[in-house]
């Protein structure tokens, strides 16, 4: 069969199980687009900004496992595009990148758009290359998902030349589809680990990232319910096991349940799986510090490259995490005898996971209680950066899998985007969109893509007219000083009525239950702007008035 490239190129991503990709039209791919039209087997999601496609990719792949795919313009549109390369690799998120390139003729001759782009996003993905030869291309794309979905999973990059889409007449085929390779442990190594675990006093188990999937949640999670080994999830990785487990212990990262830090400083062995031990989940490698004095430590991660190379490892095992966690639940030889550690930080955890009031006009605390009520377990919860997602981190259960949507690299309007993924993705399930003002309108545009694509899809504004993040921060340092962190936000209901959206404003508790039960039995694009005071700074307790009662400020 003769095939233009840009239709050899769209066959390839058939081929791979590509089902959806994210878009911003531009000129330098224009022969890929016209593929794509008619192309039946893949939908074409038009999107108003390349950050917003990129997150909605990086969101595609966390619930698939297989590469989200966008397809961008040259210059701009590629260097938009860039956050979100940044965080499918510090999420460990499989995605592939193209980008339009100038022609052969014109390059390095910095033509109109012009950017090198395998060096310019070397440093932020996996690989990144330029498709010079269209006969290749069933190459590089089988290899771009290889790249993609292997080991640690994460962004690649190709660069395509608009004169090379033009090619016509090519006999080369697809290649077959990509799987991923999922080596299993060594059982001299899960029998080295038992012998540990058994010898243990207080062992704590730290799971999610890189290879999570159902496999890996389900049969860990027998595993440690046998031996009642307590365990946390990595940030932002709160639905890799259910928090209806009796050994589920809470979640690392932001704001985590004081007690469960101190079980994990007091824990004298910790088994790692999956996490990368990053800046969030160790509390700026403090929690855990890469020597672990006093600690052992065993770490199971899909990459080599990931093991010993921050962290002293006491016993580093390769292998994919589902099927660590099918040899481990399965092993029988000599098991270490049951903790009641286990028990104890769930019931640990189930305290603190319960909303308290906050004393406040609109309190968020007492929103979650309402939400939890409301809105299905199974729900997907998306998020961006910023203070307004720490209380669903903290109060909201993350039962389903995947339910838990938003970026470890905390890269602020991730929200929306992932929402409108996941929707499109999974259109039984209920899923919300939790933005504070300042992250809404990173990626507000994309509610236009959310309406005109159908996305069934709640989203939740918190709104203090502030950078919130920011104005803990800096109440902690330069108390009474604000400088740069105030906003002056616009009516969002109104905002969200001019994208067909129904919208509520709620400025108090009892109005906030009484619109999401409204906005859950509505259907289509719904929108809930929650005016909330500043003073009301964290999840945790944190309020302006007593950070700057601590400097001796009144």
């Amino acid at each position: 069969m003769m095939r233009t490239a840009s239709r050899l190129l769209v066959d390839c991503l058939v081929e791979q199980g590509c089902e959806r990709v994210f878009t911003v039209p531009g000129e330098s791919f224009l022969p890929v687009l016209d593929s794509l039209r008619d192309c039946h087997a893949i939908e074409t999601i038009t999107c108003r900004q390349e950050g917003g496609a990129a997150f909605m990719a990086c969101a595609e792949g966390t619930m698939t496992g297989r590469p989200g795919v966008c397809f961008v313009t040259r210059g701009p549109g590629a260097t938009n595009a860039s956050i979100g390369v940044h965080v499918a690799m510090q999420d460990s998120q499989p995605l592939v990148l193209f980008v339009g390139d100038v022609a052969h003729d014109q390059r390095d001759r910095e033509g109109f758009q012009e950017v090198d782009f395998p060096a310019f996003f070397a440093p932020i993905a996996k690989w990144a290359a330029r498709i010079d030869d269209a006969k290749r291309i069933p190459e590089y794309v089988a290899r771009a998902w290889a790249t993609a979905i292997s080991g640690r999973p994460g962004p690649v990059v190709l660069a395509l030349p608009e004169d090379m889409l033009r090619e016509s007449g090519l006999s080369a085929e697809p290649r077959p589809f990509v799987h991923r390779p999922a080596q299993a442990p060594c059982p001299d190594a899960l029998a080295a680990m038992m012998e540990m675990i058994g010898d243990a006093a207080a062992p704590v188990a730290i799971v999610g990232g890189a290879g999570w999937g159902d496999k890996a949640r389900d049969y860990f999670t027998a595993f440690a319910e046998r031996l009642g080994l307590p365990v946390a999830t990595a940030f932002r990785r709160q639905d890799a096991i259910s928090p209806e487990s009796r050994v589920y212990a809470g979640n690392l990262g932001y704001g985590p349940n004081p007690v469960l830090k101190e079980r994990i400083r007091a824990a004298d062995l910790l088994l790692v799986v999956g996490a990368r031990l990053g800046e969030a989940t160790t509390d700026g490698y403090e929690l855990v510090t890469p020597e672990h004095p006093g600690q052992l430590l065993i770490h199971v991660h899909p990459d080599p490259a990931e093991l010993n190379s921050v962290y002293r490892t006491d016993l580093a095992i390769c292998a994919d995490p589902g099927e660590f966690a099918e040899s481990a639940a399965l092993w029988d030889e000599g098991a270490a005898l049951p903790f009641d550690a286990g028990a104890e930080a769930h019931r640990q955890w189930q305290d603190w996971s319960t909303p308290k009031s906050g004393g406040f006009e609109l309190d968020l605390a007492e929103c979650l209680a309402a939400a939890r009520e409301i809105l299905p377990p199974e729900s997907i919860i998306c998020n961006g950066a910023g203070n307004f997602s720490g209380w669903w981190h903290r109060y909201w259960p993350y039962r389903g899998f995947p339910s838990q949507l938003a970026p470890t690299c905390g890269a602020m309007g991730y929200g929306i985007p992932a929402a409108i993924a996941a929707a499109l993705r999974f259109r039984d399930r209920c899923v919300v969109a939790v933005t504070g003002d300042g992250d809404f309108l990173m990626n507000a545009q994309e509610l236009a893509t959310a309406a005109q694509f159908g996305a069934e899809m709640i989203v939740i504004v918190i709104d203090n007219h502030s950078y919130g993040t920011i104005r803990m921060h800096q109440e902690r340092d330069y108390p009474g000083r604000v400088a740069s962190t105030d906003l002056a936000s616009p009516d969002f209901a109104a905002y969200g009525r001019a994208f067909g959206a129904r919208a509520w404003r709620v400025e108090r508790t009892s109005e906030f239950g009484a619109a999401l039960r409204d906005a859950k039995g509505a259907s289509g694009l719904r929108l809930i702007h929650c005016l909330t005071d500043v003073e009301q700074l964290s999840a945790g307790g944190a309020r302006i008035s007593e950070l700057r009662s601590k400097a001796g400020l009144t």
